[in-house]
């Protein structure tokens, strides 16, 4: 960075100053002194309308557009505050007077005063929401407000005497400073947390604390854990910590007395202000440091007693209050940016995401790609590529191989990239390769490109080296020979630390700290020179043919050096030249005579040792070609880094050139060129030919292009000597300086509309060629049908489907014409479109695949069927489990091998235990043998479950047997007819038989469990006797239920269950006789043998008796009324269907 005093300001009656603030979102300024005195100033923006590119940021005028006084405090004023949001000022003084002033109509006034009349108010804070103040006293009183007004809470801390309060980013927190140096942290309510371990003091110190700030986070952080929170103690101690508990903090001594410090608006920066003693001298100093402690700039303030530093909105300026006078000091910040290709490669801080946001601005097309990483440490530009200097972001305890060297291209996609073991902290590059350095060593690394990797058919090199050595060059000539030598490499610290470097394609030069200089050639980097300035080197240049070099020191004093001249010794002739102030400077690439530099907010350009007249702006320099400077303004980027244009790009001309262009305008072309022969420059001499072309003046513009050694322009003017017409040659004219519409106009008013064709097939403006084409301009129709082509291409690409298939459909195109459709969604048109293509045509096979992607299968298959391909419908429609398609479309066209797949398919359905899909798709193909099978087989499944819906199961074996029952093959197993039916008659009897035990109708469900023992093989037996044992029990047929007792103990029960069946028939036998003899029983009506209720055969004659589906009981009576299912074929009596709807087991209609 650098800085200097750009403006002063007296504050009347030399009136001592003793504190100010600056509104970073206003841009007001408020200065506080002696007896009341209170001022509010506000300094142009430097961006009105008026202003002119130059005059931008920094570079424009800065003058009071505010100055007013507010009267209201009569002592000295201690405290001043903004609150941003609410655009309020709050000011304190000696006697405790609190005021709290508001904007109204452009000018200041009271809002509302509070005085406590108690102590000194020592400090104020609003929290970073602008909704809560903290106001602390000396005495330790404690009083948090509102924005309105209203007091929140207040406390008195006992014994405690309070210098400065902050609020924590998140508002959670407060944080107080004591007289005794101590830290404390206390919560919004007002209750005691902790107290912060300073580390930056001994023990026994009693160090007044002069500066506490804490960062807010607003424009995010450079890393995660940066440092935010700042405590500044008057001996010149600090601790910067990235949070109330970071047990690591960076500890500074900044060797003067402070009375401030400030973090600028992005937590970047520090400033420490105080007075510094040196050679028996006091002075005022301004020290800026990073987060971590690195010094970056001293700014020394005249004057005797300096009480407060102060940061723009934007980092850009600093208010110091000295005396009675409020000075301004200019910063130009050091940017991590770099510039190549047409492409500006900025940093910037996101909020809420930690890390570093690199964006690659082409600002040609002014189109962004950005990427984050998680440190980043420098970065340098040559040619088409920029490398990243990163650090990883995981601790690695080992410290090796955490630094990394990334190769980009203008997308910022990586292209090569390295990791390295020294801590680079400078870095640069050229053509081939990537030079970085740490303090005592540096690296030279060969990296490869996609062009250069084709060239190269010798390995990457990658050497190191230590600032103390003396290369020769004689060991990387033996490693190009491919000779395996490797020499150890020193590590050890130097005396003289490395502080900058610069690189071009033949030259290294590093700077020390000592002032050294050290000069290698390249490529094989032998040490061939030294030489010694009077001061530590900060930035470094070398010109386009390597023989200059440019120096800035860190005191903003530029040299420069000649680099061809064998010095190694300090000689002050050296300095051919010596500027004061710069703080940026650039070689033009194809002048090695020519430099540009940044003096402050003036660009100076010098053409040897002379500069020409300076030229207002504040922008950094990008490159310098051509005599035309190109800048960007890098201030105002990074004041809205996502919101960038072509306004930021400043395009500078060098006075020759300007000089040039007046001469050409006003003067003559005469004139002009004896200019050009007393100052020649390639880019003079076409500026020359281009004006003599706009006259027809080929005598001049030849050899204007001559001495510009342009030799497509020399052609081009051959070219116009052999056109005899004069309105023709004018259109050529025309046409070079890209008046592209001058030009047709002068081919049609020479009847040569055939040449105003050809220009704009040229261009490729197709809408134009339409155009000519229908005013009655021959051509051929293939020059029409590209014009149409082209002229839909450019409506597709913008996604305008319905212009871009009016100009297909009169292109014919109907490839495209398929495209426009599908996208359009008009599927009509496809239709029709398949109707009117012949049969065979591949355009039917694209509409299929549009088709069959939106699941239309029937059109695809239909497409696919005209276009012949009778397998890939097939194979449509098996894809979708179409298969009573598929099968139709095989026996159609004679494809055997569709029912082999069909098996093979059903197969692995059933494996995946898929029965269901595997039904439905046999449905599909009408297999109905095949689709009862697998539904049989799945209702059995299901009815194997531990825990299954009893009418579930039923369902699943009445779908099996009706599946069954429409089958009209001649191969249905009328054996797995009646199985399929017995399933279903098991769970209808099973649901029958609970249905009646719970409605209290034993004997009804006795009927019923005791049939149900026909049935084992679809139900467990363990199911069966015990709820035939439950039944037989509760109807008091204890010989039944002695039976099913007996069942069961001779079935696989467990222990638990064992003893459980035991302990119940020793409770039912032990009151009541296991016989039935008792029960009512009725006679067989053929043989008249005595039967029970629930008997189905007679034990006399064998006869069987069909149980009724309503009500389960046996039907002994044959010639009663009974009612026979069509469906399932079951028989129930008549007195009970009647009143049904359906079929109670096949629910079928009746």
């Amino acid at each position: 960075m650098f800085i200097y005093l750009s403006k002063k300001i007296a504050i009347p009656n030399n009136t001592k100053l003793h504190c100010i603030a600056w509104n970073a979102e206003d841009g007001y300024i408020a200065v506080g002194g002696e007896d009341g005195l209170l001022k509010v100033l506000k300094l142009d923006s430097g961006n009105e309308a008026g202003a002119g590119p130059n005059l931008r940021g920094l570079a424009a005028s800065s003058n009071l557009s505010m100055n007013q006084t507010l009267e209201g405090h009569t002592e000295n004023i201690k405290v001043i505050t903004w609150n941003e949001t609410h655009k309020k000022l709050t000011t304190s003084d000696q006697n405790g007077v609190i005021i709290v002033w508001m904007l109204y109509k452009g000018a200041w006034y009271e809002e509302m005063i509070n005085n406590r009349k108690k102590s000194t108010v020592v400090g104020m804070c609003w929290s970073y929401d602008g909704l809560k103040i903290c106001i602390i006293y000396e005495d330790g009183a404690v009083i948090v407000g509102s924005v309105d007004g209203n007091r929140i809470w207040g406390k008195e801390l006992k014994g405690v005497h309070l210098s400065s309060v902050q609020w924590s980013p998140d508002g959670k927190l407060l944080l107080f400073s004591l007289h005794n140096g101590q830290v404390h942290l206390y919560d919004n309510q007002g209750n005691f947390v902790m107290r912060l371990e300073v580390q930056c003091l001994e023990s026994t110190d009693i160090v007044a604390v002069v500066g506490l700030d804490w960062y807010n986070g607003k424009h995010g952080y450079i890393h995660a854990l940066c440092p935010c929170l700042a405590i500044c103690y008057e001996n010149g101690r600090m601790q910067l910590m990235y949070n109330e508990s970071d047990p690591s903090p960076v500890i500074l001594d900044t060797g003067m007395n402070a009375v401030y410090c400030s973090w600028n608006h992005n937590g970047t920066l520090i400033a420490v202000t105080g007075r510094q003693i040196e050679a028996d001298k006091e002075s005022n100093v301004v020290q800026f440091y990073s987060p971590y402690g690195d010094h970056l700039r001293t700014l020394k303030v005249p004057g005797h007693s300096i009480s407060c530093c102060v940061w723009e909105g934007g980092s850009l300026r600093v208010a110091l209050a000295v005396d009675s006078f409020v000075y301004f000091a200019n910063i130009r910040p050091n940017y991590k940016w770099c510039y190549f290709k047409k492409t500006v490669v900025y940093t910037s801080c996101r909020p809420q995401k930690p890390g570093v946001c690199i964006t690659f601005w082409d600002i040609t097309n002014n189109q962004c790609h950005s990427r984050y990483v998680p440190v980043l440490i420098g970065i340098a530009a040559f040619g088409d590529h920029c490398v990243l200097v990163t650090k990883s972001d995981t601790d690695n305890e080992l410290k090796e191989q955490q630094y990394g060297l990334l190769l980009c291209n203008t997308l910022g996609t990586p292209v090569d990239g390295k990791y390295i073991d020294i801590e680079p902290q400078f870095v640069a590059i050229n053509s081939t390769h990537v030079f970085a350095a740490s303090k005592n060593n540096f690296l030279v690394w060969q990296y490869k490109t996609p062009k250069s990797y084709s060239l190269l058919t010798h390995r990457m090199k990658c050497r190191l080296y230590h600032i103390d050595d003396n290369p020769s060059g004689a060991v990387e000539v033996i490693q190009d020979l491919e000779q395996n030598v490797e020499l150890p490499v020193s590590l050890q610290p130097s005396n003289d630390p490395i502080c900058c470097i610069a690189a071009s394609d033949r030259a290294l030069v590093i700077g020390r700290e000592s002032g050294n200089l050290q000069h290698y050639a390249l490529p094989h980097c032998a040490l061939c020179n030294r030489y010694k300035i009077g001061s530590r080197p900060h930035k470094m240049a070398i010109n386009c043919n390597s023989t200059r070099i440019s120096i800035i020191d860190v005191s903003g004093i530029m040299t420069v050096l000649d680099l061809t001249e064998n010095i190694t010794r300090s000689n002050p002739d050296l300095n051919k030249m010596e500027r004061k102030d710069v703080w940026a400077m650039c070689w033009a690439s194809d002048n090695p005579q020519s430099l540009a530099i940044m003096e402050k907010t003036r660009m100076y350009i010098f053409k040897g040792v002379n500069p020409e007249e300076p030229i207002s702006s504040s922008g950094y320099i990008c490159s310098f070609q051509d005599l035309e400077i190109e800048a960007v303004l890098l201030d105002e980027v990074m004041e809205n880094p996502e919101k960038m244009n072509s306004d930021h790009i400043l395009k500078l001309e060098v006075k020759s050139l300007r000089d040039t262009r007046q001469l050409l305008e006003k003067v003559g072309i005469n004139e002009a060129a004896e200019f050009i022969e007393d100052n020649p420059h390639p880019r003079l001499w076409r500026l020359l030919a281009e004006a003599a072309l706009k006259e027809v003046n080929l005598t001049v513009a030849e050899s204007a292009f001559i001495r510009s050694l342009d030799y497509c322009g020399i052609l081009f003017v051959k070219r116009l000597h052999g056109i005899n017409n004069e309105t023709i040659r004018k259109a050529c004219i025309a046409t070079y300086f890209k008046e592209f519409d001058k030009a047709e106009k002068f081919y049609i008013e020479s009847d040569r509309r055939d040449l105003a064709l050809i220009l704009r097939q040229t261009l490729g403006d197709w809408f134009r060629v339409i155009q000519i084409m229908k005013n009655g301009v021959s051509a051929p129709d293939l020059v029409l049908n590209v014009a149409y082509n082209s002229t839909a291409d450019y409506f597709a690409h913008f996604n305008n489907w319905t212009a871009a298939v009016e100009y297909y459909e009169l292109a014919k195109n109907r490839h495209e014409m398929i495209e426009c459709y599908y996208h359009l969604e008009d599927y009509k048109a496809l239709q029709e479109m398949i109707d009117s293509l012949p049969e065979g045509d591949s355009l039917l096979q694209n509409i299929a695949d549009l088709f069959a992607s939106d699941a239309v299968y029937s059109v695809a298959i239909k497409a696919l069927i005209k276009l012949g391909n009778i397998k890939a419908a097939v194979d449509l429609c098996i894809l979708h489990n179409k298969w009573d398609q598929a099968i139709e479309l095989a026996t159609k066209y004679d494809l055997p091998q569709i029912n082999v797949l069909f098996k093979k398919y059903t197969l692995h359905l059933v494996e995946q235990n898929m029965l269901t899909n595997a039904v439905e798709i046999n449905m599909q193909a009408k297999h109905f043998s095949d689709a009862s099978e697998l539904a049989l087989k799945f209702a059995v499944q299901e009815s194997k479950r531990p825990m299954k819906k009893l009418i579930s199961v039923k369902k699943l074996f009445v779908y099996a047997a009706l599946l069954t029952e429409s089958s009209v093959s001649t191969d249905v197993n009328l054996d797995l007819q009646d199985n399929i039916w017995k399933g279903a008659e098991a769970y209808h009897y099973l649901i029958l038989a609970q249905e009646n035990l719970y409605a209290n109708k034993f004997k009804e469900a006795m009927n019923i469990a005791f049939k149900l023992q026909e049935y084992t093989n679809y139900i467990n037996e363990t199911e069966v006797y015990t709820l035939l044992a439950l039944i037989a029990s509760q109807h008091e047929a204890y010989g039944v239920c002695s039976t099913a007792f007996i069942k069961l103990k001779s079935l696989p029960l467990t222990e638990g269950e064992l003893a459980e069946c035991q302990r119940l028939c020793f409770d039912i036998f032990s009151l009541h006789k296991p016989c039935d003899d008792h029960l009512k029983k009725r006679k067989c009506p053929h043989c008249n043998n005595a039967l029970f209720d629930w008997s189905t055969i007679c034990g006399e004659c064998n006869s069987t008796f069909t149980n009724c589906i309503v009500s389960g009981e046996p039907i002994l009576n044959r010639h009663q009324s009974q009612w026979i299912c069509r469906t399932c074929h079951h028989v129930a009596l008549e007195k009970y269907i009647s009143f049904r709807k359906f079929c109670p087991l096949c629910h079928s209609a009746i």
